[in-house]
Parts: C-alpha cells; sequence; structure tokens
C-alpha cells in the first residue's frame, strides 16, 4: 500500500504549530529527509542488489517524514511516538509500524553517540537510510542558525557562533566518527562540508567577524 505522503505532510503540519516546531525541523526539514531517503535508498538497493526501497519503503518513507514530530527537544517523545503510530494503524501493518516507531526513537545523533548503533534486524538497512538522509541535512549552515534563533532566542551574532561550534565539533566529523555507513552519505559528505564551510565564511564576512 502506498502511503498517503500528503496527509503525513499535513500531519507534520498540525503538530509543528501545536508544538511550536520551528522552521529547522518542521515541514521544510521533513521533504528534504524524504528526498535524501529516496536517494539513498536506491543507491543502496543498486549495490546491495536488493530492492530495499521497494521491500521496505513505507517504512523508510514515514520515518523519514514523521521523525522530527517525536523530537525530545519539542515535547514529550513518547507521546509523540504514541500519536504516529496512531496516524498510521490506518496505512500499515502492526509490524511495519513498530519498525517505523523504533527507528525514529533510535535515530537522533545524540541517542546513537550515547549508546551505539543499536541493532535493527531485518530494518537495519532502513534505519540507515533514515538516519543518514536526516544527517545530511544538518549540512545546511543556514538551518543550524534558524534553529538556535528561533527555538534559542539568539541573536544573529550568537547563532553564528553556536552554529560554528555545532558544525566543527559535529557536522564536518560525521565522516571520520564513523556515522556514515550508506555509500551515497559517504560520497555526499565532501562536497556538503565544503559548501558548510563557504557558507560559514560568507557569513563572518557579512557579519564582519
Amino acid at each position: 500500500m502506498r502511503l498517503p505522503l500528503a496527509e503525513l505532510f499535513q500531519f507534520v503540519i498540525a503538530v509543528s504549530k501545536r508544538h511550536n516546531i520551528d522552521e529547522s525541523h518542521s515541514l521544510g526539514h521533513s521533504m528534504r529527509v524524504l528526498h535524501n531517503a529516496d536517494l539513498i535508498a536506491r543507491e543502496e538497493s543498486k549495490w546491495t542488489q536488493r530492492n530495499i526501497y521497494g521491500e521496505q519503503h513505507p517504512v523508510i518513507q514515514a520515518a523519514a517524514v514523521l521523525h522530527d514530530t517525536c523530537d525530545k527537544k519539542y515535547r514529550e517523545e513518547s507521546s509523540g511516538l504514541k500519536e504516529v503510530a496512531e496516524l498510521l494503524t490506518s496505512y500499515m501493518s502492526p509490524v511495519e509500524i513498530d519498525a517505523t516507531i523504533d527507528i525514529i526513537g533510535k535515530m537522533s545523533y545524540s541517542k546513537v553517540i550515547k549508546t551505539g548503533m543499536p541493532n535493527m534486524g531485518e530494518y537495519q538497512t532502513a534505519f540507515n537510510i533514515v538516519r543518514e538522509a536526516d544527517l545530511l541535512d544538518a549540512y545546511d549552515f543556514d538551518r543550524s542558525m534558524l534553529y538556535h534563533m528561533n527555538r534559542n532566542g539568539k541573536s544573529l551574532e550568537e547563532a553564528y557562533d553556536n552554529a560554528c561550534e555545532l558544525f566543527e565539533t559535529r557536522v564536518l566529523r560525521h565522516d571520520v566518527d564513523g556515522l556514515l555507513l550508506t555509500r551515497y552519505a559517504k560520497n555526499a559528505h565532501t562536497a556538503l562540508a565544503e559548501n558548510a564551510i563557504k557558507r560559514m565564511h560568507h557569513w563572518r564576512r557579512i557579519l564582519r567577524r
């Protein structure tokens, strides 16, 4: 069964409004992560000779679109996961819903760094795809600034400094820290990192830092 993506995106809009999820983690982010997941999944299918997207595309798509509706930075995570499970009841099997909730609940950067890569069984590749699709959107330097300005009430200059620290200690180290396992993400890292550094330097000129 094909997922009703339009309904999933409307859910993202509604939850974002209700929980004040700013633009760095709302609709635009969900759309970009879905696109990244599609690209990664298709590339992985070529290399593994397994039609992972054909087999597990509902789980991959749902987790990619809905993951930040449960983000603990904005709301209580368990209630968000329950709400997502209820939404998906009409569209997915119980096994697929459980896999989707499991991916969303374990994919955050902080959890992987703290506890290591989880064993997701037959959904390991789907987990890697969605997690790395989310990581690839983190290379958007402006998005990091937007988060700090919207969520933390930072000035433009403070947001720039916070974003620089985040990129230097986390984002630009994704590959070195072993967080990128799929071929697409590993290949994309260099160009994305270079573009992020250019953006960082351009903001520095604008702000005369």
